[in-house]
This record gives structure tokens, sequence and C-alpha cells, in this order.
């Protein structure tokens, strides 16, 4: 069965676009349109490029989108407070799957070699803690703090795009194509719930590429709690916790005060009362919401998508040929070479 629809709904859903809006930048009905996104009907040429060019994209992605292991629009991954608008991060799912769509044309043109890889998992056979541990040893990562976890990820062949979500509600997005695993952050976010997010998203990739679990979320907590702050080493630096003591953990280890608060618990190095205790030293400092030295932490800032786009651009190819090699109807389009440029400006 043609998955156009499926393409053509999940692109325009990653615009924040309605369907008659949609249609009339195309010139069709909105009657049409939903014949076309269901599926019911398939655009003619003519049709079929306005609508490409409406939604930003070539007619070969729309045409080629439903050929990869599995659906176009999955369920994507997310780490999300429970107070997120359905209407946003299903937004911003579809965008993921856009990216992973791009992606996908981009490594069809494009040879990218990793260093290392990112491992799967089965998550009824392996404790989420014990498989942090396998890839801390297969990337023969340093015993202690990560003091960047972007790098490693992008060494394993992770796509790590980041752009502001304009909502603090959601976090980070991730999900596979193909073999390449493409993960979407938050870039508004400060810095230490950047690098959870990873870790969480890290988590999924690795424990959830294939199978659905009741406790996923936890499990990928757990992962990124291991992955961060290994039990082995951080254990005796979380016993008697004070303000001060979280301060200097925080610049350390890299990750929130309430972060290491959770860990401690986690590990019973400290009580339920105990945990109270420092929350409510938290909030009376206003620390909840805005905690201090997050701007002190080295900065996530992915590269390698803009590493692609150097190595293309080295090649002799213009900016509008790569944005055609990804998809992108346009330079001006090319939001994953684009917005990263854009990004390490800001930064």
């Amino acid at each position: 069965m043609s998955s156009l629809g499926e393409a053509i709904s999940t692109a325009r859903r990653a615009l924040g676009t309605t369907q008659e809006e949609l249609a009339a930048a195309a010139g069709v009905t909105q009657g049409a349109l939903s014949r076309y996104e269901k599926n019911m009907r398939e655009p003619e040429g003519d049709v079929l490029s306005r609508l490409a060019h409406a939604l930003g994209v070539t007619e070969s992605f729309l045409k080629g989108a439903g050929s990869v292991r599995g659906a176009m629009a999955v369920d994507a991954h997310m780490r999300k407070r429970a107070t997120a608008k359905a209407t946003t991060w299903r937004q911003l799912e579809a965008r993921l799957n856009m990216y992973r769509m791009h992606v996908r044309h981009l490594m069809e043109e494009v040879s990218l070699r990793a260093e290392q890889r990112i491992p799967t998992f089965d998550p009824v056979d392996t404790d989420p803690a014990d498989a942090a541990r396998m890839v801390r040893m297969q990337w023969r990562m340093p015993i202690g703090p990560v003091q960047t976890i972007t790098p490693w990820m992008e060494a394993a062949g992770c796509i790590v795009l980041a752009e502001d979500f304009g909502t603090s509600r959601v976090d980070g997005l991730s999900q596979w194509v193909d073999d390449y695993p493409v993960v979407l952050i938050n870039a508004s976010a400060p810095v230490d719930r950047l690098r959870l997010t990873l870790g969480h998203e890290l988590g999924h990739l690795c424990l959830h590429s294939s199978e659905v679990t009741l406790t996923m979320e936890e499990d990928a907590n757990r992962f990124a709690a291991e992955f961060l702050m290994p039990e082995e080493v951080i254990r005796p630096q979380l016993r008697n916790l004070t303000l001060g003591r979280l301060h200097d953990l925080k610049r350390e280890w890299g990750t929130s005060m309430q972060a290491l608060i959770e860990r401690a618990r986690e590990l019973n190095v400290i009580t339920p009362d105990k945990r109270t205790n420092l929350y409510k030293a938290l909030s009376n400092k206003g620390w909840r919401t805005q905690e201090p030295l997050s701007d002190e932490l080295s900065p996530e800032i992915p590269a390698l998508a803009r590493s692609i786009g150097e190595a293309m651009s080295a090649k002799g190819l213009t900016p509008d040929e790569i944005a055609s090699i990804a998809g992108f109807a346009d330079s001006s389009r090319n939001t994953i070479f684009v917005a990263q440029e854009r990004r390490l400006r800001a930064i």
C-alpha cells in the first residue's frame, strides 16, 4: 500500500500547518487533500509538485519516505512532562520523523564511518544499569564523570539535532531509521537537563529499538542515571548531602542537583526524609525551577550534522545540491544543517 499519504500528513504536522492551510498553498481543495492523506487517492504529478513545494521538500522525498524499515510516522521515544500539550508533542514527533527521513535520504549518498556503534539490548533480559555499564565499557569511556555526552553519541553514528521547541515541557525525542539513530533535543533547556535528556534518549535507543515495555520511561531514567553517575564511583560522594555539597557535585558531574538527590535516594544512600528536606531547601532558594551553576557547565553542542554538510561542500557540492540530496526543496529549507549552524553561532 502507498505511504504517500502518511508522508504528506507527517510533513504537514511537522510544520504545524492545518489541512486548510496546506490545501490553499497547494491549490487544491481541503477534501482532496484529506483523501490524499488517507491514501484514498493519489495526487497527480503537478499536484504532488505543488504539495512538495508547500511542504518544503522534494517530490522524491515524499514518494520515497515510506520505503524504510517500518512506517514513516512511528511513535517516538520522548522525554516530556505530563503537562505537555498533545498538539505540541505530536508536532515535535512529526518533526523528528521528518528528520529521520531526511537522514535516510542523506545516508543513501553519504558513507558514515562511526568509531563506535550504539549497541542494542533486550530490555527483558538486560537490566538498564547493566546496559549503561556495558555501553560505557564498549565505548572505553573514563570511569568518572562524562564532561559532554554528545561527542560520544555522535562518535557512535548518532545524529543529534538541537532546536528550540518553544516549550519547556518537552526535552527530547529519539528513534531509529534503518541503522541510524536520530535524537532531537530542546536547545533552550539548561545544560544539566539536556545532559540527562541525552542519557535518557540513549537509553531508549539501546533498550527499546524494537521492544516496547510498560517500564520504558523508568528503564531510560535508570540507564541515564548509571551512564552519567556510575554507582561505583558516585556512591561514596553522595553521603552527607548538603546544598553546598550538591553545588560541588553538580560542577563535577554536570548533572542537576535534583538528579543527584534522586540518584542518592535510588542507591539508598539517603533516607526518604533526607530527600524531602533537601527538596525543601532547594524550594526555599527558588532552585526547584531554575538551578544555579548550569551556565558554568560544558555545553552540549551537536557537531556531526554540520561536519557532514562541510564534508559534502568540500567535495564541490552546492548548498542547493546538498539540500536536494537530503530531500529539502532548497538550501533555505535544509534545517538539518542550517539550524545547527545557527545554534552554534548563538552559543
